[in-house]
């Protein structure tokens, strides 16, 4: 992975070169992405041409001599400030920084220090590198994903009416990190009946019923990697109006996931899945994007929704999650991660999206 690494580096260089002789990366998922090492207390210090250092304090200093050898380490606890001041010695005299990364109080300590040193914003050169993702990082969301589908198919044959929502959710947790995850990606998601109305709803002590739609919103993180996927399951036969609900959301997220190709805007992403919705006269009740990127976090660029902007590429990963909520009565949401390729989606969450009846 050193090599890999560096040629990260090299590529964000070449992106700043232009506008700064080095650049401090203070956002640590960028530190990792760049370096590997995974960190609370980091930050590195890449020079026009594609040289680097690195600071961290003394509980991390094993860590990166293994992860990340080929590196100048400076061990020292306040990292950007140690940087900034190496900048100014190396005779640095643009130095770019991550402005949505680097607190106001944190960028006056920097503009204090000794030396003749220009702060510049960079803009987010390292998240524009992140958006497409080489096949090593794509093996590993491939995994998260995987790790995922198995998980939701462990947890299925103890599911029914009885079970506290929490209780599920807790559950679903346990099985993806018995099944290899770190830990799960984000706060999992269980929504019954009318909690299935609620897009974000959080877990809690409502007792699962017969003829409820649960909405399964959850994911595996797998070296660093976040994996995302929704479910939308009946406990008993539907009702009519659950069905043709679910019916309406999948032919949505169909009709997004063929849209998704390289060289399309993400609003017409977007807008492939919202008229099939909107067209049903469910419009005001998907009230959200139709997806993200997903990688090192679980919301990265690009962003797909009626007001954003962006074109998708080759090898990116994204979501694709539309959803319908009605208020007082419950919810449909179904999502998978996929990977925009040439040649055509490649859905990384392979659990069936017909309705599942338990």
């Amino acid at each position: 992975m050193g090599e890999q690494h560096q040629r990260r580096r090299e590529a964000l260089a070449a992106r700043i070169a232009a506008e700064a002789d080095a650049v401090l990366i203070t956002h640590l998922v960028n530190v990792r992405y760049l370096t590997g090492l995974a960190s609370s207390n980091a930050a590195l210090l890449v020079r026009a041409d594609g040289s680097a250092v690195l600071a961290t304090d003394s509980r991390y200093r094993g860590t990166a001599a293994r992860v990340c050898p080929d590196l100048e380490l400076v061990v020292e606890r306040p990292t950007a400030e140690t940087l900034t001041s190496r900048a100014a010695a190396d005779g640095v005299r643009r130095l770019g920084f991550e402005a949505h990364a680097l607190t106001v109080a944190r960028h006056a300590a920097l503009a204090a220090l000794d030396g003749d040193l220009e702060l510049r914003p960079a803009g987010e050169p390292v998240e524009d590198l992140r958006r497409v993702k080489d096949e090593d990082e794509l093996a590993l969301l491939r995994e998260a994903c995987a790790i995922t589908d198995r998980a939701f198919a462990a947890l299925l044959p103890s599911l029914g009416p009885g079970r506290t929502e929490r209780e599920v959710a807790v559950a679903l947790d346990r099985h993806m990190v018995d099944l290899g995850a770190e830990r799960p990606a984000f706060e999992t998601i269980v929504a019954s009946g009318p909690n299935g109305a609620i897009p974000h709803h959080r877990p809690g002590d409502r007792v699962l019923a017969r003829g409820d739609l649960v909405t399964f919103d959850f994911g595996a993180l797998h070296g660093g990697y976040h994996a995302d996927m929704t479910r939308t399951v009946s406990l008993g036969e539907p009702a009519g109006w659950q069905r043709d609900l679910y019916d309406l959301v999948h032919r949505a997220q169909l009709a997004g996931i063929g849209a998704a190709v390289p060289g399309a805007e993400t609003k017409d992403v977007d807008a492939a899945a919202r008229t099939v919705i909107a067209d049903a006269g469910h419009g005001e009740h998907f009230p959200h994007g139709l997806g993200h990127g997903v990688g090192l976090e679980i919301h990265e660029a690009p962003l797909m929704g009626y007001d954003k902007t962006g074109k998708l590429m080759d090898r990116v990963p994204i979501t694709a999650e539309p959803g319908v909520y009605l208020d007082g009565r419950g919810g449909v949401r179904i999502e998978d991660t996929l990977v925009v390729r040439t040649s055509g989606p490649e859905l990384l969450t392979e659990t069936t999206k017909d309705l599942l009846v338990l």
